[in-house]
């Protein structure tokens, strides 16, 4: 039955800065219960009292606060490693290209610190390197459907326990860290101990200030 909590729930699914902002109870109610009445009252077909819209937004929220909660085993102490000089490279995925890989991993200088991070879709892969690389790479693979080319970026690495592969709620508490302060996010990697965003090199320090709010709160 469509009643004025499932509207009010499915309407700020849609609006993740929302549902922070909930989530650390800085918002007002009565405004965001006036916002919503119009929208709430077109779905329903009905008039809706305000009083009845701050009590679902109440009760969302309490959900949101206990979605929130992790383990409390687990602790957010960490380093955080930021490393710049990067690019992302986008192709069609195809045999060709996956024998070509391993002649990139072939350019990159580990030893000396170098990124090369290849992340596999069903149809396309994407290619995370030391900017230096990026002409050698594309003449490489010259042949293949090239579908985007990103400069200027970074990457920001939190480095865990082994817990942090098995506690729920880890890459969305970050990545709504990150959502909350308008940083946009080009990839997410992980392992079993690592977390490791990229992000515009424009956006390097809030990015770092943001992920650095999480690993405060354990001080």
């Amino acid at each position: 039955m469509v009643n004025v909590s499932t509207i009010v729930r499915q309407i700020l699914e849609k609006r993740p800065i929302i549902q922070a902002a909930l989530i650390q109870n800085i918002i007002n109610y009565a405004n965001l219960a006036e916002n919503l009445k119009p929208s709430i009252e077109k779905n329903l077909g009905e008039e809706v009292k305000e009083t009845a819209i701050i009590m679902a937004l109440r009760r969302y929220q309490e959900k949101l606060s206990q979605k929130e909660h992790i383990d409390p085993k687990f602790e957010f102490y960490s380093e955080i490693i930021l490393k710049s000089g990067l690019c992302d490279v986008a192709f069609v995925k195809s045999p060709s290209l996956l024998k070509s890989l391993r002649k990139i991993y072939e350019l990159v200088d580990f030893d000396k610190g170098d990124t090369l991070n290849i992340i596999q879709g069903n149809y396309e892969i994407n290619i995370v390197m030391s900017e230096k690389y990026l002409k050698d790479t594309l003449d490489l693979l010259s042949d293949e459907k090239k579908l985007n080319v990103d400069k200027n970026l970074v990457s920001l690495a939190m480095g865990f326990s082994k817990d942090f592969f098995y506690t729920p709620g880890i890459l969305a508490k970050a990545t709504r860290k990150l959502h909350w302060h308008n940083i946009n996010v080009y990839e997410n990697i992980s392992t079993l101990t690592e977390l490791i965003f990229i992000v515009n090199k424009k956006d390097a320090t809030r990015a770092y200030n943001a992920l650095m709010e999480i690993v405060d709160c354990n001080d």
